[in-house]
């Protein structure tokens, strides 16, 4: 039977397009005192997911990795990537903040459930270093213990993702600190890592400074800076801008005063 409008002409049956919206839900704290930062969501967190949605819709190059975030905190940047990857590994330290991570990854479960990605949530305590210990866990919970297995997959993933961890001296140096231990075993790894430019009045400078900012770029080299270093300089962080305006689903409300930057981060030895 063929149908015709006032017009004449045929009235042809579409097809309904089935939608690929995915709803996530991620429990978390309105505001957080410095041992729970990790209970909030940060706006260099938000950027840094509008940079894997763009990148996980626009291209194959996350597809099948293993991934390893540092300081996940919710666990928000590990459940979207969750959706393509092969193995995610959301790292924090904290009893509260592990068990919300925990919550958060069994809520978005279905999210991932039918690319059977394994997502485990485990302590990495940047003061000590890489690797944890296998087995132990400051926690008293032991789900977020490791095995050797397990660090031994997260040696070799190619892809880590950090957002929001740049907000204290000593933290940022033990953060480079397990970078390059991490970095530099197994295959080679990438990190994507957004950060806010926190600006606070300093009596040294007698100025308004951004000097966490100032730590963390300390340890970035640009590529021609690093391959004109002698051996003796060698090994060093190269870290290149990512251009936020390339993202089509950059939210620039998220990012006012322009004070939200992400860096691609690779170690050459």
């Amino acid at each position: 039977m063929m149908s015709l409008d006032e017009d004449g002409d045929l009235v042809l049956t579409r097809r309904t397009k089935q939608s690929k919206n995915v709803r996530m839900t991620i429990q978390h704290s309105i505001t957080s005192s410095i041992p729970s930062v990790g209970l909030q969501v940060w706006k260099a967190e938000l950027v840094l997911a509008d940079f894997l949605l763009h990148s996980m819709f626009s291209s194959s190059d996350f597809d099948g990795v293993v991934a390893v975030e540092l300081g996940a905190g919710t666990g928000l940047l590990g459940i979207l990537l969750a959706r393509v990857a092969k193995t995610v590994f959301l790292t924090d330290h904290g009893e509260e903040v592990l068990k919300n991570c925990a919550l958060n990854v069994h809520l978005n479960s279905e999210i991932f459930k039918e690319h059977a990605t394994s997502v485990f949530v485990r302590e990495v305590d940047w003061i000590n270093s890489w690797p944890p210990e296998v087995e132990q866990c400051h926690s008293s919970d032991e789900r977020f213990s490791w095995t050797p297995s397990e660090i031994g997959e997260a040696e070799g993933a190619s892809l880590l993702l950090a957002a929001d961890v740049i907000y204290n001296d000593d933290l940022t140096d033990a953060l480079f600190d397990t970078l390059q231990k991490l970095m530099s075993r197994g295959s080679t790894k990438v990190l994507y890592l957004a950060l806010e430019k926190r600006y606070n009045f300093s009596l040294n400078d007698l100025d308004v400074v951004a000097n966490g900012y100032s730590r963390f770029k300390s340890y970035l080299r640009d590529d021609t800076e690093c391959r004109s270093l002698e051996n003796s300089k060698l090994p060093c962080f190269v870290g290149k801008l990512i251009d936020l305006t390339e993202i089509p689903q950059y939210v620039r409300e998220y990012d006012r005063g322009n004070d939200v930057e992400i860096w691609q981060i690779r170690y050459i030895s």
